[in-house]
């Protein structure tokens, strides 16, 4: 008679977390910043076919590092959720503290109940009309929301680079400033190349606070370039 295989809850946690944490950490990195003229993101993300950062609403943005498809997932739901927000209410009832609060609740629950966890991070970022009224916060696989200021890493190294850019950022950079800094932070990664971070390599958005309507902006490469260059 054979013994029925058993395995606790917490080790069955723990294994599920280590699962989603190292496929995390094997994709790019991402940061996102704060600025005087709105929020910066920036992607190590070579490819020009797959975005990690994405428009959500008026001045909501989107960034998460991990597994394309489960991500790519959770972008779209998160466009259907508010837009159907939007046109059941208002489009000032969209926000990103409730769409944090959704994909917190999607990923929770995939977590404890699917076959496998989600291996992704996300970045749910909105733009107010002031630096103070930005709201910034990042989803772990297990659903665990946290509220971020002035700067926010995932993936990779993310808390080396949350190390490098803790040293440079501050809140009156223009974009230019957060931009150089991130790209520092970046080449941070297990003692890369600065200087392999250029704009080819980059994926750069930006929620831009001297903009009504709809704020969300992706760089081309040519103006990725010329912020790098700007004094």
């Amino acid at each position: 008679m054979s013994v029925p295989f058993y395995v606790s809850p917490e080790q069955l946690t723990r294994d599920r977390a280590d699962f989603a944490r190292k496929g995390i950490s094997r994709g790019r990195s991402v940061v996102v910043s704060q600025s005087s003229e709105g929020i910066l993101l920036v992607a190590d993300n070579p490819s020009k076919a797959l975005h990690k950062i994405s428009e959500i609403y008026d001045r909501i943005a989107f960034a998460a590092v991990g597994k394309y498809n489960e991500f790519e997932n959770l972008r779209v739901s998160g466009i259907r959720f508010s837009d159907m927000r939007g046109f059941s209410y208002d489009r000032s009832d969209v926000s990103a503290r409730s769409l944090a609060n959704a994909y917190a609740q999607t990923m929770g629950t995939a977590f404890t109940d699917a076959l496998k966890p989600l291996e992704v991070e996300l970045v749910v970022a909105q733009l107010g009309q002031k630096l103070a009224d930005d709201e910034i916060y990042k989803l772990t696989f297990d659903g665990s929301l946290a509220d971020e200021h002035g700067y926010v890493a995932i993936g990779g190294q993310a808390d080396e680079i949350s190390q490098v850019m803790g040293q440079s950022w501050k809140s009156t950079m223009s974009f230019s400033k957060v931009l150089k800094a991130s790209v520092e932070a970046l080449g941070s990664q297990n003692n890369q190349d600065q200087q392999n971070f250029d704009a080819l390599r980059l994926e750069v958005a930006i929620l831009d606070r001297n903009k009504s309507g709809r704020t969300f902006r992706r760089l081309t490469v040519q103006q990725i370039d010329t912020l790098l260059k700007t004094s």
